[in-house]
């Protein structure tokens, strides 16, 4: 199979076929193709991230609401008409909305609503998980119980373990875990994010995404740092930096099945082998993800606020090219 070599193009559904084809007819306000590709869909992991994007797709119509009308008794609608709120409810706590509670109360209740249909779904625990950012002081006591290891601080564990029962080491919900941790109000927050991403990634099995959890919070660091300084490229060449690259790379990469790769994550790898100047590792994820990419985290590289796919192209251009002609090592 040839490499491929065009300029990539950025795709809420990445690989998935059957789920661009469900966004098109989404976006042109039908739902009979939605209902036929969650019921076609058995995985787990598949499920949580299908539903994900269709909710942010429909976020801005009445399309679910719809749906659930013309079947009041469908468990996947009652689903998606909570991931709906929750996604109704973050945008509006960020454009400071003057409905901002009104919806997070809504999203809430839906949220409830669709466990109780769906009582083996991971996905409406990870809707509470994801509207317990909104609460930054942690007034409700479900976003203050007691963490499962003492360096670790009080937050929606309970959520956490209801989503893992369900689905063990969720990838939604470690990163709306994560996102929690980023919003409440203490200080030093990203060092907890960090303890948080090591805690997770120690738990979970070989190919299951916490391992690139990690990555995320590094990102997150360096952009909170004012990103285009060019001594923080020395950010991504640490001893720890490099660590975390290739654990990622020999505990997620190498053995998660291709389906079950999130192209965000491959992103997030890709970006970290190449500033580590692990180029040749690098190369490998960069065929992976193929004709598509996501704009973070290339976009915090980015100088002046450029174009990301830029930043992408000059990084798979130069691991491509060492992994072609690697050189002598040191």
């Amino acid at each position: 199979m040839a490499r491929e070599g065009a300029r990539p193009a950025y795709d809420p559904a990445g690989h998935d076929g059957a789920l661009r084809g469900a966004l098109q007819e989404l976006r042109t306000g039908r739902w009979m193709a939605m209902r036929t590709l969650l019921a076609d869909t058995t995985s787990r992991w598949q499920w949580t991230q299908r539903t994900q994007i269709l909710a942010a797709a429909a976020a801005g119509t009445d399309v679910v609401r719809a749906w659930l009308a013309e079947e009041p008794d469908s468990v996947p609608a009652a689903v998606m008409h909570a991931r709906v709120g929750v996604e109704r409810a973050l945008r509006a706590r960020r454009e400071r909305h003057l409905r901002a509670h009104e919806l997070w109360i809504e999203a809430w209740d839906a949220a409830q609503s669709a466990a109780q249909a769906a009582p083996d779904d991971p996905v409406p625990w990870v809707c509470l998980l994801a509207l317990a950012q909104l609460d930054p002081e942690q007034r409700w006591p479900e976003h203050r119980t007691p963490p499962p290891e003492p360096l670790l601080p009080p937050g929606p564990w309970g959520l956490l373990a209801e989503a893992g029962k369900r689905d063990p080491h969720n990838r939604e919900a470690h990163h709306r875990m994560l996102q929690f941790l980023y919003a409440t109000a203490a200080s030093d927050r990203l060092a907890e994010a960090a303890r948080y991403t090591r805690w997770a990634a120690a738990q979970a099995p070989a190919g299951s995404a916490p391992h690139v959890l990690p990555l995320y919070v590094r990102v997150e660091r360096y952009r909170r740092a004012a990103g285009h300084d060019a001594a923080l490229d020395l950010h991504w060449v640490a001893e720890d930096a490099t660590r975390e690259a290739t654990r990622a790379l020999r505990s997620w990469f190498e053995h998660a099945p291709r389906a079950e790769r999130s192209l965000l994550d491959l992103n997030h790898l890709a970006h970290a082998l190449w500033g580590a100047q692990r180029f040749a590792e690098a190369a490998r994820v960069f065929d992976a993800i193929g004709p598509y990419f996501t704009p973070p985290p290339w976009m915090y590289r980015a100088p002046d606020r450029g174009p990301a796919v830029e930043v992408f192209l000059r990084a798979r251009d130069r691991c491509r090219a060492a992994e072609e002609d690697p050189g002598p090592r040191s």
